[in-house]
């Protein structure tokens, strides 16, 4: 898992090959005023925005992926997020989603951060999350990276 500001994004392009081009996209749209929708960005490269209720640290859905990587980029003033590193979970919700690429977990996160608007954070495979923690509505921007 990678914390950290968009101001900060250049130090991490060579985490995978379309990391560059997801936060040169990322960088391109004004977050401010960023519409609620979906983009096809290039192959292995997508991106959507919700606005959504927040949920509780005990309603909030703790997932991880097996073939794609998230870019959570906040676009609220405040997001919490839950975290636990794969190989720490046991407890599976259901069975892995192989067309949503998803799989749920009951397991508890083991830690909590918050994101402030601009900030974001990379889930790889092995990371386990619970997003949209909070009060009131959860802005967010996703992009979804290709492994």
């Amino acid at each position: 898992m990678i914390i950290d500001s968009l101001q900060n994004a250049e130090k991490y392009y060579g985490v995978h090959p379309l990391f560059k081009q997801a936060f040169e996209w990322i960088k391109s749209q004004d977050l401010s005023s960023l519409e609620v929708g979906k983009w096809e960005i290039a192959d292995g490269l997508k991106a959507g925005t919700s606005d959504k209720e927040a949920y509780t640290a005990e309603t909030a859905k703790f997932e991880c992926h097996n073939n794609w990587m998230d870019i959570q980029v906040a676009l609220s003033p405040k997001e919490t997020f839950g975290y636990s590193e794969r190989s720490t979970v046991s407890d599976p919700a259901g069975e892995y989603n192989a067309e949503k690429d998803v799989i749920f977990w009951k397991d508890k996160p083991g830690t909590y951060f918050d994101l402030q608007f601009g900030q974001f954070a990379v889930f790889f495979p092995e990371d386990v999350h619970a997003p949209q923690i909070g009060e009131g509505n959860i802005k967010k921007l996703v992009v979804k990276i290709k492994i």
